[in-house]
């Protein structure tokens, strides 16, 4: 039975940034746009918290009872290595979807009836990613989904859910914020094609190769950056400060264009992670006092 510290862990805490930072952005332009409402963004950090540990969950059983886990190089995984059941993982993944959809029901029935059916569809999206007969994230789109999810959904929908107007800045922030998630998975399943090509788990990376997913890497660094000037434009000049990602975000890209592999990739999902974080903190911070 895998103890309180291995469910933590299994969780993969040193994720939660990308769930924070849609958030955290959208609910700046909200506060830009003079609709920031305190209980509808917390409850959308809620759903987005939840929604991260559960596809942490629902990928750490899939991958498990498929065997791709057997021979990881990254964190450790609760079904891979024998810590817990497949059962109970799986549970804990539907506990953590429940706690996502009882938080965006709340969000529904205060804003628009609407936002139930893009509640389901992302429920249904992160079980997908590696569960099922067909999985998606096996067949190279896992990164559309994260830009997709984690990057438009999550940003526009925070935004829209106190603001209740659209919002151009929300696009670019959310432009921002997705490509980074994504550099997150690309970063991930860089260091994991040599594993993912014995599975069978055909990933982006795996299609692309070792040196175009290097580049496809800096590709969304750059297009992350560009984002901030388009929120900046939108918004006020004073967001250019997102820039500052940059500082964690190079040492990231100087890591991925260096050639690292295996476990000297891992510090770059952390830099990510925080540069993404950075990226949400520091664009927000002008959009809030603006607003």
């Amino acid at each position: 039975m895998a103890s309180p510290s291995e469910w933590f862990a299994g969780a993969r805490p040193r994720t939660l940034p990308a769930a924070v930072s849609p958030v955290l952005a959208g609910t700046a332009v909200a506060a830009w746009a003079d609709g920031f409402v305190w209980w509808k963004a917390l409850l959308a950090l809620a759903v987005s918290m939840a929604l991260q540990v559960a596809v942490n969950y629902a990928n750490d059983y899939s991958d498990g009872i498929r065997g791709t886990d057997d021979d990881r190089v990254g964190p450790m995984r609760l079904v891979g290595s024998g810590a817990a059941t497949p059962g109970a993982v799986r549970r804990a993944a539907f506990l953590a979807f429940g706690v996502a959809g009882v938080a965006g029901l709340v969000l529904a029935a205060t804003t628009a009836w609407w936002l139930v059916a893009v509640g389901l569809l992302c429920i249904v999206a992160a079980w997908f990613y590696t569960g099922g007969s067909a999985p998606y994230g096996y067949l190279g789109l896992g990164e559309v989904m994260v830009f997709v999810f984690f990057g438009l959904v999550a940003v526009i929908g925070t935004t829209y859910v106190q603001a209740e107007s659209w919002e151009w800045a929300a696009l670019y922030a959310a432009v921002g914020i997705g490509a980074l998630a994504c550099a997150i998975l690309v970063a991930n399943n860089l260091r994991d094609i040599p594993t993912d090509v014995a599975a069978g788990k055909r990933t982006l990376a795996v299609r692309l190769g070792d040196r175009r997913t290097r580049a496809l890497y800096l590709l969304l660094v750059l297009a992350a950056a560009a984002a901030v000037v388009a929120v900046a434009a939108a918004t006020t000049w004073w967001a250019l400060v997102g820039l500052g990602f940059l500082v964690v975000g190079a040492r990231a890209v100087r890591t991925v264009q260096g050639g690292a592999t295996g476990p000297g990739l891992i510090p770059v999902l952390q830099q990510t992670g925080v540069a993404e974080l950075l990226w949400a903190a520091l664009v927000a911070a002008p959009l809030v006092i603006a607003g």
